[in-house]
């Protein structure tokens, strides 16, 4: 069994491969990661309840954006799973061409969904929209060359952002307003961020179709905590929740066959 783990400026998204077969998946909050005790007794734990024994894993598949967690991840995995530790960063091969000017930039979440994607359309034009704490947009061809993309605050950062700069804007929930106008400031910042949201991501869209793709068709793919909330606006062709978690089983799989080489 193979072990994934994407660790996130919020939440470490963790789940468990038998095979190609995702067969249990978790959140962990990446602020109360603490000791490499404290994460390896919460491994334990999630694999214990979703019926793994810890020893069951083989290896274990990282990417990163937070790397002051590196060391504790990499620490818990040798006290408590004890198995192979593989981790998606600069300089691994992974079948894709990077276009971007430096390679070492490009985040290892943004990577591991450039590989899932291509490995689940081949073949074809992507643009992923990733909604977490920060929403990107990555442009990838049909030759799985990785054009680049973009970056700009998620809706919880927006939020997050108005409450702590502002003297009399609250915290709101996120959620799809009933309406572009909001009849009270609760809901005036929940149409400001969702409808911010939307149509900057349609913007975005359009213009890497024509800059990047001339016009050819190009699947739109959605993943990350939010992009359920636009389920029912057309933004996406497909929402694959479990994008990233697909690209480092593949990411792996792909270290794997360059090894035996």
């Amino acid at each position: 069994m193979l072990l994934c783990l994407d660790v996130g400026n919020t939440h470490i998204l963790g789940g468990v491969f038998d095979g190609d077969n995702l067969v249990a998946r978790f959140r962990y909050a990446t602020n109360l990661i603490g000791t490499a005790d404290q994460f390896g007794i919460f491994l334990v734990n999630i694999l214990q309840t979703n019926h793994i024994v810890p020893t069951d894993i083989s290896a274990t598949a990282v990417s990163s954006v937070v790397p002051g967690c590196d060391y504790t991840i990499r620490h818990t995995i040798s006290l408590y799973i004890k198995s192979a530790y593989f981790m998606l960063q600069a300089g691994v091969k992974t079948g894709l061409n990077i276009k971007y000017k430096n390679p070492n930039e490009v985040g290892a979440d943004r990577i591991a969904n450039a590989i899932g994607a291509v490995n689940a359309f081949p073949q074809k034009n992507l643009i992923i929209i990733d909604m977490g704490t920060a929403t990107t947009l990555d442009a990838i061809t049909k030759k799985r060359d990785y054009l680049g993309g973009a970056i700009l605050p998620g809706m919880r950062l927006g939020m997050e952002s108005l409450r702590t700069n502002t003297a009399k804007l609250m915290e709101v929930d996120i959620e799809t307003p009933s309406t572009y106008i909001g009849r009270t400031t609760r809901e005036s910042i929940q149409a400001g961020l969702y409808y911010g949201q939307f149509g900057a991501l349609k913007e975005i869209i359009n213009g890497m179709k024509r800059e990047m793709f001339h016009d050819e068709p190009a699947l739109i793919i959605g993943t990350g905590g939010f992009a359920q909330l636009f389920r029912e606006k057309s933004l996406f062709d497909v929402i694959l929740p479990d994008l990233v978690l697909q690209g480092l089983s593949r990411a792996y799989d792909y270290h794997v066959q360059q090894d035996a080489r």
